[in-house]
């Protein structure tokens, strides 16, 4: 038993542990210069967009920005709601009712997370376009010649893209509402159920209630995804908001019409932020007790078991497995042809630039989430929140923001040195594996500091106090005692990190240096023209990769269930 002597003298070890944490500017002074760094894309754009003047604002009003807008918000709304009703549906129908392949689809349910947008919209696009093999097959069997002689579903389409991105992006949904029903009490369902509520009634007034503000969380993660998708919507033909910047910067050479889109772009990522938290709502859900009892899975067989079983299975089908099969069938075939064409240089690109932006974002992870431990004060804590905004940001957005102020950095430096040599030093932040890395880091930050979090929040604050009251400073306490215990979650964080950065696209596609290739790019390349077969061994790459943390995820979230 501790004695009543070492409890006193213990005392005064906390008391002066966290006078120490008070005083710490130094920690302070980091925070503020990463997030400077944070916040200089979002002022530069904004900066151009109210200095540029409205010369080109006309323009935009009357031939973009309509139908960017329109498309931009209708395939908001369709995505939100059919990714809210698959994903909410099938993560009560696994965590309640035990049917046929219940198991199986549980895991399958999740795996499109690992599929890029774009990848999808490339298999479809060459699976269902009119000389693809489904038409063509068609055409075959039936003796038809023309289009007109049948009717057939336009895949580049808005409806077409809608449903491409519901497929691919449900799983956000579902893994929020799955983690919120495993985590309910099973006796206040009970008790709803004894009060005259049937099942369905007792989802639809208590569980749903209850998981709103998981589904909240879980349906701005696909609005944010959404904004920031660029090319399968490019691919299909459909003109977002992120693909008209894409245009305006690039082919239309204007710099302040792209830049006032972003705002706009801006403008809805702070609007769904706000509802997401808004949704939440201010009322709070807890356990009273300790005590979990394990789910009691109520059985569901015949015709509702199989009706149940093919609910769950279609998202996963079309989302996951005929995608995967599709990119088999290319890899094997056009294997030489991706080879050729730069494949190898793509992948060592992908995995370089990967794993330095892992490496960034888990150490400035590291760092922001001590400081806010050793110097929480009123600036500090919101300003770690803050800085895991830049995944809010769509990936046009932060290259635009980030390409002004790298540039104009170059052309001081610039002007400068040809001033005093004569010599010009051209681009040496613009275009290159610098800004990039940049980007990646800015976007995915937030990524790394959820699992960062997570492992600081599983040790006990009196480990801090024993390790100063020992006499470690708070960067010898860091590097001595929480790392070696926070290896395991900065490891899962830096491979989240990794396997984003794998994926991305835009910000790979306007901020990489001249003749850089990654695999995101590789297979971007071969869409553009109309060659997807031949980048499908890429995309299985990236689609492999990808697979590791979403099984890492599955497992974490089906025995999240306390007591489990």
């Amino acid at each position: 038993m501790t004695s009543r002597a070492s409890l006193l003298t213990g005392w005064p070890s906390l008391a002066q542990w966290r006078a120490q944490r008070r005083a710490s500017p130094g920690w302070t002074a980091i925070v503020a210069t990463i997030v400077v760094v944070i916040l200089a894309p979002i002022v530069s754009i904004a900066t151009l967009a109210l200095t540029s003047g409205i010369g080109s604002l006309p323009q935009l009003l009357t031939r973009v920005l309509p139908s960017a807008l329109f498309n931009t918000l209708t395939l908001a709304v369709v995505v939100g709601s059919i990714t809210l009703a698959v994903g909410t549906a099938s993560a009560w129908l696994v965590t309640m009712y035990r049917f046929p392949g219940r198991a199986w689809l549980d895991r399958l349910l999740i795996l499109p997370l690992a599929m890029p947008t774009y990848i999808v919209a490339y298999c479809y696009g060459d699976l269902l376009d009119y000389a693809g093999p489904l038409q063509t097959a068609l055409r075959s069997m039936f003796g038809w010649t023309r289009p007109s002689d049948y009717w057939f579903p336009e895949v580049r389409s808005l409806g077409g893209a809608a449903l491409i991105l519901s497929l691919v992006l449900y799983p956000y949904v579902y893994l929020a509402a799955r983690a919120s029903f495993v985590q309910q009490s099973v006796c206040v369902l009970e008790v709803a159920r004894t009060l005259g509520r049937t099942p369905m009634g007792a989802f639809w007034s208590v569980a749903l209630p209850l998981a709103r503000p998981a589904l909240a969380a879980g349906v701005a993660l696909v609005l944010m995804e959404v904004l920031n998708e660029l090319g399968a919507v490019q691919y299909l033909g459909i003109e977002t908001l992120s693909a008209s910047i894409y245009t305006t910067w690039l082919q239309r050479s204007n710099l302040a019409g792209a830049s006032q889109m972003a705002v706009l772009v801006l403008i809805f990522v702070a609007a769904i932020i706000s509802s997401e938290r808004a949704l939440r709502g201010s009322a709070l859900t807890h356990a009273t007790t300790n005590r979990h009892r394990s789910i009691p899975f109520q059985d569901i067989g015949g015709t509702k078991g199989l009706l149940a079983g093919a609910f769950c299975i279609v998202p996963c089908l079309f989302g996951f497995l005929i995608p995967t099969i599709l990119l088999i069938r290319n890899a094997w075939t056009h294997a030489r042809s991706a080879l050729d064409g730069g494949l190898l240089s793509a992948a060592l690109n992908s995995i370089f630039l990967a794993s330095l932006a892992a490496l960034i974002a888990v150490a400035i992870a590291l760092v922001l989430t001590y400081a806010r431990r050793v110097a929480g004060n009123g600036f500090t804590r919101p300003a770690v929140r803050f800085a895991g905004l830049g995944y809010a940001i769509p990936g046009t957005v932060l290259a635009l923001g980030l390409l002004i102020p790298l540039a104009g950095f170059d052309n001081w430096l610039d002007a400068i040195v040809r001033h005093w040599t004569g010599l010009s030093t051209g681009l040496l932040l613009s275009g290159s594996v610098f800004a990039l890395t940049l980007a990646y880091v800015i976007r995915f930050l937030a990524v790394a500091l959820g699992g960062v979090e997570a492992g600081f929040e599983r040790i006990s604050p009196n480990l801090d106090a024993a390790a100063r009251a020992l006499g470690e400073t708070a960067l010898s306490a860091l590097w001595r005692v929480h790392l070696p215990i926070l290896l395991p979650s900065l490891g899962a964080a830096g491979l989240m990190v990794f396997v984003d950065t794998m994926k991305e696209l835009p910000a790979t596609l306007l901020l990489r240096p001249f003749d850089f290739e990654t695999l995101a790019t590789h297979v971007y390349n071969f869409a553009a023209i109309e060659q997807v077969e031949s980048g499908a061994l890429g995309a299985l790459a990236i689609v492999a990769v990808g697979l590791i943390p979403v099984i890492l995820l599955h497992t974490a979230v089906a025995g999240g269930r306390a007591g489990s």
